[in-house]
């Protein structure tokens, strides 16, 4: 398989503007979720294993009582690549709202 293509910065900013809530930190692309307990923020958790899997693409998450933080970042490019606006699309999918 080949290593994902790093993707520009003015690429990063291009498609952040295309997915609402996600932003840039260090080196990653990330959202807070919100929700209204615990049990709901683990249960999403949950959901994300799946397509996670399925991409073999791994996010970096968090979870703090109602909220959950979700990273993404291709550590195999060292960058931000589309493998990390493809899992963040399925994530905001599972998410709904």
């Amino acid at each position: 398989m080949a290593k994902p293509k790093a993707l520009s910065a003015e690429e990063v900013q291009e498609r952040l503007a295309r997915l609402p809530g996600w932003k840039l930190g260090d080196k990653e692309i990330f959202r807070w979720f919100r929700f209204d307990g615990y049990p709901s923020a683990v249960a999403f958790l949950e959901r994300t294993v799946g397509p996670a899997e399925r991409m073999n693409h791994h996010p970096d998450i968090e979870v703090h009582e109602r909220r959950v933080r979700v990273g993404l970042h291709t550590w195999s490019a060292e960058a931000i690549t589309d493998l990390d606006f493809a899992l963040a699309a399925e994530i905001d999918r599972l998410k709904g709202d």
